[in-house]
């Protein structure tokens, strides 16, 4: 069966159009014109999406005391917290575990928090392809993790029906009558009709749900914003509050407040310069020894997203160089800097179908290291590397880039809600980078990579959407599937496989 045919076989189960997720917000319809003609206006527009998320999460907020007693409970029974999630949310579950080992959240011992991502902690920095579609996956994870009774795992996926997710969701409730939490931003009555996997998990009596829905994300599909922001807050706030969970509500408020005096005004300068400098070449090199797993997922997360060169493999010597890279300047060699960033050895998969794509020896090959600079100058060959330094004190976060230099006031903000801040803002800064260099149209992500059904789905969605808008015809899922399919194999990194499929249907684009 060739890849068109065998996608088209389980399309039915990928079929998401439906969800608010991957639907168009009314406020950023012309996003990608905004970018370019009116940056500070552009910067309002994601401000104001971001609040109208976190006014949705706060109607919610109730549901968090019950969160917080669970993690309570769990700690007491001497038993251990997992976390996962697939992409955002993974990387959203590997930064509690982080924050725990910080001591940016609380926890009786660090070694009791353990986190998870479909593919691993290489997944962290490099999309590893295929994995969020095996439920089978997250199931083997967890237990190859020692997840036991008496454990929790608190699962997070945005859209509600990531098949890894529930595999590991519905495996943790099968393993520990320590109810598993099942966290997602999609209606109930949505996800039963488009999903039976969701259906089946939220049917299911040992699996509690908090569902915290916050309607369409600022670029449609685009959890890593909006969806992935709330997650994080809840689940952080639930460990800020397990003493006493009656309060944990009343930090959605704080983030609320803090959120109010940050309108991000400050970032068109840096939005602007940023998208110069990949205009005419050059390269960007992002470091933050205080803020490093908050800026490593924004900028790990713009590959994806926008259809960028990735952190390029180190063997690799004709693997192109990512726009903008993290880098880890005070740590000396690759395996240092991992242990830095994670604040732990890292965790891959050695299985003997997975350890070519997530094993050690091909994490080992990501460097983010103080190496990394003259590797990029060679790889470049000698191309301009401009350091971007997201850093700051106890009392305000500096952002210096370039001659750009903006304090903001942090002044009395507890330190999650300052990851928190720096993430809502990275993810406007990142987003409107993109938009001025045209990496979307509209709001719709038309470089998006098809790297994993849902991707697949989304791509076919938006050709045949905007086929219909410019010739007044809707061609059919089938047909647009397969030339899909057949412009994957010729695309080129950086090429937008949504344009480039609508180029093949004879579409003016």
């Amino acid at each position: 069966m060739n890849p068109a045919d065998e996608y088209l076989s389980v399309a039915a189960d990928y079929q998401l159009g439906a969800l608010d997720t991957e639907s168009q917000h009314p406020f950023t319809l012309s996003l990608s014109q905004m970018a370019v003609e009116d940056v500070g206006e552009a910067v309002t527009l994601l401000h104001q999406v971001d609040v109208h998320a976190l006014r949705q999460l706060q109607a919610k907020s109730a549901s968090l005391a019950g969160l917080a007693r669970a993690v309570a409970a769990t700690f007491d029974a001497g038993r251990r917290v997992f976390l996962c999630g697939c992409g955002a949310t993974g990387r959203l579950s590997l930064s509690i575990e982080i924050f725990c080992r910080m001591g940016v959240l609380p926890c009786p011992d660090p070694e009791r928090v353990v986190a998870f991502m479909a593919g691993g902690d290489l997944a962290l920095i490099k999309a590893i392809e295929n994995f969020e579609d095996h439920p089978e996956y997250g199931a083997r994870q967890l237990e190859e993790l020692g997840f036991a009774e008496g454990d929790l795992l608190i699962a997070s996926t945005e859209g509600g029906e990531t098949p890894f997710v529930i595999g590991a969701t519905e495996r943790a409730a099968a393993l520990s009558s320590n109810h598993p939490w099942f966290l997602y931003c999609n209606p109930d009555d949505q996800l039963v009709k488009a999903a039976a996997r969701s259906k089946r998990v939220i049917q299911n009596r040992r699996i509690q749900k908090l569902n915290l829905a916050v309607g369409a994300m600022a670029v449609a599909g685009s959890t890593r914003m909006q969806a992935s922001t709330v997650l994080m807050a809840a689940i952080g706030f639930a460990f800020m509050h397990q003493r006493d969970p009656e309060h944990a509500p009343e930090e959605v408020l704080q983030l609320m407040r803090h959120l109010a005096h940050h309108d991000g005004q400050f970032l068109v300068p840096f939005i602007e310069h940023e998208a110069a400098v990949y205009e005419r070449g050059a390269f960007v090199l992002y470091e933050s020894p205080r803020f490093g797993i908050t800026v490593v997922t924004d900028t790990t997360e713009r590959a994806p997203t926008f259809s960028l060169a990735p952190f390029e493999k180190q063997d690799d010597p004709v693997a192109p160089a990512s726009w903008c890279h993290f880098v880890m300047l005070e740590q000396p060699e690759a395996h240092a800097a991992w242990r830095a960033l994670l604040h732990r050895e890292p965790r891959t998969l050695e299985w003997p179908d997975a350890r070519h794509v997530a094993g050690a020896g091909v994490l080992a090959c990501y460097d983010f290291s103080a190496q990394l600079k003259s590797r990029r100058q060679t790889r470049t060959q000698q191309a301009e590397h401009l350091p971007f330094r997201v850093g700051g004190d106890a009392g305000g976060m500096i952002w210096e880039f370039d001659g750009l230099r903006a304090r903001v006031d942090l002044a009395g903000v507890h330190e999650f809600h300052a990851h928190l801040l720096l993430k809502m803002l990275i993810n406007i800064h990142s987003t409107l980078v993109m938009g001025r260099l045209g990496r979307y149209l509209d709001n719709l992500m038309t470089y998006v990579k098809p790297s994993n059904n849902k991707l697949i789905d989304r791509s076919v969605r938006y050709v045949r959407l905007l086929a219909q808008r410019r010739t007044g015809e809707l061609p059919s899922y089938e047909r647009v599937a397969r030339m899909l399919f057949e412009e994957r194999e010729k695309l080129k990194p950086g090429d937008p496989i949504v344009l480039k499929t609508l180029a093949a249907l004879g579409v003016p684009v």
